[in-house]
């Protein structure tokens, strides 16, 4: 786990949802590509169902960022492309099974009009910091 410092907006601004308003680390940097709601088989999780592919969604997350030696803790940051904001408290919960209160990352949240296919309804990709490798 790399060391991460979160630092709560100037002036006491509150963030407008559960999230941290700048997250700091130092190490080396991974970035994971959107991820769907599709299974290891490339099957689709959840037709119709924002808590089902939310879940799917992170789950995935949690796959490829081990797969770089991560783990939710060392992400700094999330992005929510949603195609109707009603689907945000799935995410959230989705999240919150992975990721404390404490340790929320930056986030940003951004409704489009589609994804690559039509029953997709949401994708998130995550930036984590890893620690230096020593030398």
């Amino acid at each position: 786990m790399s060391e991460l410092t979160r630092i709560p907006a100037p002036d006491g601004v509150a963030p407008a949802a559960a999230y941290t308003h700048v997250v700091v680390g130092s190490g080396r940097f991974v970035a994971v590509s959107g991820q769907l709601a599709l299974d290891e088989n490339g099957k689709l999780v959840g037709e119709g169902d924002p808590a089902a592919q939310a879940r799917q969604v992170f789950e995935n997350l949690r796959r490829c960022l081990a797969a770089a030696g991560a783990a939710f803790d060392d992400v700094v940051k999330l992005t929510f492309f949603v195609t109707d904001m009603a689907y945000l408290p799935a995410i959230r919960a989705a999240r919150a099974e992975h990721i404390p209160e404490d340790r929320l990352p930056a986030a940003s949240a951004v409704q489009v009009v589609a994804l690559v296919r039509p029953e997709f309804l949401m994708e998130i990709e995550a930036y984590a910091v890893l620690p230096e490798r020593p030398v």
